[in-house]
This record gives structure tokens, C-alpha cells and sequence, in this order.
């Protein structure tokens, strides 16, 4: 089985150098890019599996790299800031980020969270229906295409953002928890709420005739979201 190649981006050598190391361990070919320049020299160059993304960087700062990166790619992409850059991180997410951690971060949790993102495409055949089309009502979702329309128009959405929808079409008119869309959607356990709410936010921008009324994709406060059946 090939290795999956992986590419770190941080100019902080501190960071860097023992991501690389544990990566290695761990695997992966690695590849490493201390500037927003570089990172997107390399990225070209190796087309890796998964990137690591700062974003605090010189020359081209790390969301800019995302949004280029996102551009061209659907490459999992998880970005990495201090936690004094809250604002930073959920425009990360915007641009199409998959998934954060805030410095400083145990080096095993984000190895975990590098395998989740890698081993989501593998989780998806196991989960389709029959007939491969999920509908509630204006929505139509196929899981062979991995189109989504609404109301006959086709709504580009990004692995994550589609991801996201599939798990809660396929419970129309039920509440799914925050924890158990980001068990579903991102592969491990926890509580993230800001990670939630931005993808939820960028769904309805894409999908809701007005975004700050939703019709399709309702909020039940104190448990979580559902699709309205």
C-alpha cells in the first residue's frame, strides 16, 4: 500500500521539525514548506494526500494558500493558529479549510486528526443507499455522482460541506447532535462548535434562499440541526 504523502507548512522551525519527524514515524512521506510561496511550489509539484497548514506566514500568508489550494484541489486541508486568531481560523474554514487545531497542539492529536480526514473517502461506500439519491424536499443528493441540486439548480459544495449534507439528508426531520456530526463528518469525538456552526453557515449560504431565515437546514437549540423533512 503506498504511503500517503503529507505536506507540513509552518515557519516556525520548532514546530516543523518534529511534525516531520513524527510523521515519518508514523508513515508518510513528508514534505515541508516554511512560506505561503513555497507551500504552493510544493503543493503543485508532489500533489499531496492531506496539507498542514499555518496561517501565520511570510510572503503569502497561510489563507491565501488555502483559498489557492481550494481552487484547484479537494485535498483535506487542516489549518494550525494560535488561539489569540479566532477570527483567522473561521475564515480558514470559509475558504474551504477541512478542519483546525489552536497552538500549542499535542502532535498526536493532530496525527489522528490527519488519519480521520484520510480515511473518510474509505467510510463512504459502506454508508450509500440502494438507489444512491438522497431527497428532502427541494434537495436532491446523489452519492454515486456526489452532485447536489436544489430545487433543479446544482449547488457546488466541497467534500466536507457534501459530507455534512449526506449525513443529514439521510435522517430527514431528525436532530443530530453536534458531537454526532463531527463523529460522522470528521471522524473522531469531541465537541467543536465552531467547526459545526461555520460548515452549518456555509451550507445555507449555498443552499437557502436566505441564509439568515433557513428553511432547509433548521437550528434546535440545545441539541443541534436537522433537515426539514
Amino acid at each position: 500500500m503506498a504511503r500517503a504523502t503529507i505536506l507540513l507548512v509552518d515557519d516556525q522551525p520548532q514546530i516543523l521539525v518534529p511534525l516531520r519527524r513524527k510523521f515519518e514515524a508514523e508513515g508518510f512521506q513528508v514534505l515541508t514548506a516554511t512560506n505561503g510561496a513555497h507551500a504552493l511550489e510544493a503543493f503543485a509539484a508532489a500533489k499531496p494526500d492531506v496539507v498542514v497548514l499555518d496561517l501565520m506566514m511570510p510572503e503569502i500568508d497561510g489563507l491565501t494558500v488555502c483559498k489557492r489550494i481550494r481552487a484547484l484541489s479537494e485535498v483535506p486541508i487542516i489549518v494550525l493558529s494560535a488561539k489569540s486568531e479566532e477570527s483567522d481560523i473561521v475564515l480558514g474554514l470559509e475558504l474551504g479549510a477541512d478542519d483546525y487545531l489552536t497552538k500549542p497542539f499535542r502532535i498526536n492529536e493532530l496525527v489522528s486528526r490527519v488519519r480521520a480526514l484520510l480515511r473518510r473517502p474509505a467510510l463512504a461506500p459502506s454508508h450509500k443507499l440502494a438507489s444512491g439519491v438522497l431527497e428532502a424536499g427541494k434537495l436532491r443528493l446523489s452519492q454515486d455522482t456526489r452532485e447536489v441540486m436544489i430545487d433543479g439548480r446544482p449547488a457546488a459544495l466541497s467534500p466536507t460541506e457534501f459530507r455534512l449534507l449526506e449525513v443529514l439528508m439521510r435522517r430527514p426531520g431528525h436532530v443530530l447532535g453536534r458531537e454526532t456530526l463531527l463523529e460522522a463528518v470528521w471522524g473522531y469525538q469531541g465537541y467543536d462548535e465552531r467547526l459545526i456552526n461555520t460548515y452549518i453557515k456555509r451550507l445555507r449560504e449555498k443552499l437557502e434562499r436566505d441564509p439568515a431565515n433557513p428553511e432547509l437546514i433548521l437550528t434546535v437549540r440545545g441539541f443541534g440541526y436537522k433537515i426539514s423533512a
